[in-house]
């Protein structure tokens, strides 16, 4: 039986608050959102990575552990322990002064919010401890429970975060170089020390990873997760297996549309040697924890599971990719990729950027769908570099309209060039549907071009968020550090879509291109 036919919409969890949300996008919000895009004929809904993020950073592929789940969206006033302790109105007048600010802020705030986050669920957890651990109740032996069914991943997790905390956040090299490298001893001592540290972020977990599974069993809609390509090096998975990561390089792209000098990323690559020789344990480790988490997941830089753009830190010695030759990085992205197949989870790839043919030809053995980008998808090498019409895709493949990367459509309508237009709209799939190359970005222009991409030939088509509103939101610009990137947040709260005429409205549009498109 062929596959489903399916459209998804595209949005970072962070971008999409409720009128209750502490200033940033959280698990409780899912659910609006997830009736939303049921009312719109959606079938799934794409996010960004959910992984703990860095201290100070703020995008959500600086992923400081592969496994743990970012407090920050915790919907703290649903915290029973909060509640107990008075809620929102109990909470000191320069916390709600903060509150104030960030729920108000037209962009996250993430210093913020996490620090105001950590006060109320430090203060929730002391309570959690005296009035549950104390005297052996449910929750506490819910959250104990939690605890040993997740000690795989958990124990080291906590371990780390302790350390980190204890030493100012420093990066983990920065550690005296007993607990730096691991000394069985020292850890011993030190998790001994730590053991309430160890115990808070553990507790931190099970109210993350209990509010998360119930929004996604309540979304009405699968949810896809996104697998950062790489981990940091101040991360419990880097520390915890040294061994299998190059502590002398970062890892990058070489030159690319994105940067004329390639990009460098500050990551560790793989030592896919030793990595291998343990079964990819860790890799292994990754693919179940994602399945656990989500119905699907989109494996970011796919081409990375075949080889890695190694940069040397010191930068007399060559870059390479590792492994060094085809024949070594076919064989293992396919091992790689084949991982996750097995996890029980629908699988989507971004193959986006400069991919050799042989991963291309990878991916279509396994029956992984890639990514045809509507405005990148041209006949590169034809005369006039003509547009591929998306009646023209592969079944394959998942359809989209741009990336959290890329400027929205209405940016790239408004600067394409005029030939670029014709070409364009020379599309069959746009014929007839009163677009003209002078037609700035009105709705006609954003429904012609959004309708069309929905009736694509792809089997799965997504969807960003401000592409089917016509918005000029951007997420991220590569390549680029500043307080515009990863901080997008809608400008009318989650909660109240169903009722707004503008989305219903939008929501009406796509249930009706989705029927009509079998979707």
């Amino acid at each position: 039986m062929a596959a489903a036919r399916q459209c998804g919409i595209g949005v970072p969890l962070f971008s999409i608050p409720s009128s209750a949300s502490w200033g940033i996008g959280e698990f409780a919000d899912l659910p609006a959102f997830g009736a939303w895009c049921q009312a719109a004929g959606q079938r799934y809904v794409q996010l960004l990575p959910l992984n703990e993020i860095s201290p100070g950073e703020t995008s959500p592929y600086s992923s400081m552990t592969a496994m743990a789940l970012d407090p920050i969206y915790i919907h703290v006033p649903a915290v029973e322990d909060v509640i107990a302790l008075g809620g929102e109105a109990a909470l000191p007048a320069d916390d709600r002064a903060v509150l104030e600010a960030v729920r108000g802020s037209e962009r996250v705030r993430y210093a913020d919010v996490r620090a105001l986050k950590s006060r109320v669920l430090r203060r929730a957890y002391t309570r959690f401890v005296a009035e549950e651990i104390d005297r052996g109740t449910a929750r506490a032996a819910a959250c104990a429970a939690y605890e040993t069914r997740e000690s795989w991943w958990l124990d080291a997790y906590a371990t780390f975060r302790a350390l980190h905390a204890a030493h100012d956040e420093r990066a983990w090299w920065d550690w005296p170089t007993a607990l730096a490298y691991a000394d069985p001893a020292a850890i011993k001592e030190a998790r001994a020390a730590l053991a309430e540290e160890r115990r808070y972020r553990a507790w931190l977990q099970w109210i993350a990873e209990t509010q998360w599974q119930a929004a996604r069993q309540a979304a009405g809609v699968r949810v896809l997760g996104d697998l950062p390509f790489m981990i940091s090096g101040d991360s419990p998975d880097v520390w915890a297996r040294r061994e299998q990561f190059m502590l002398d390089a970062t890892v990058g792209v070489p030159p690319d549309a994105f940067s004329d000098t390639g990009q460098d990323w500050g990551l560790p690559p793989w030592r896919w040697d030793v990595m291998q020789s343990t079964g990819f344990q860790w890799m292994r480790a990754r693919a179940r924890r994602t399945a656990a988490l989500f119905d699907g997941v989109r494996i970011d830089h796919l081409v990375g599971l075949y080889r890695i753009y190694v940069r040397p830190i010191d930068t007399t010695l060559e870059k390479v990719f590792s492994p060094p030759d085809e024949p070594a990085q076919s064989l293992l992205g396919a091992k790689i990729l084949g991982i996750y197949l097995q996890s029980g989870i629908e699988v989507v790839a971004e193959d986006l950027g400069t991919v050799p043919p042989f991963v291309r030809h990878s991916m279509a053995r396994l029956g992984v769908p890639g990514f045809k980008v509507m405005r990148w998808e041209r006949a590169w090498d034809t005369d006039g570099k003509p547009f591929v019409d998306p009646a023209e895709y592969p079944e394959v493949s998942v359809g989209l309209s741009g990336t959290h990367d890329t400027e929205p459509l209405a940016q790239w309508w408004r600067e394409l060039a005029d030939d670029d237009r014709a070409a364009f709209l020379a599309l069959p799939s746009l014929a007839g549907r009163g677009v003209t190359a002078a037609s700035p970005f009105v709705p006609d222009v954003r429904d012609a071009i959004v309708g069309a991409l929905i009736a694509a030939a792809a089997r799965t088509v997504m969807l960003p968020l401000q592409d089917v509103f016509g918005w000029d939101a951007r997420i991220n610009t590569p390549a680029t550090v500043n307080d515009q990137n990863w901080t997008w947040r809608v400008a009318q709260p989650v909660d109240r879509w169903r009722d707004a005429p503008e989305w219903v409205a939008c929501a009406e549009r796509l249930r009706a291109w989705c029927l009509a498109s079998r979707r």
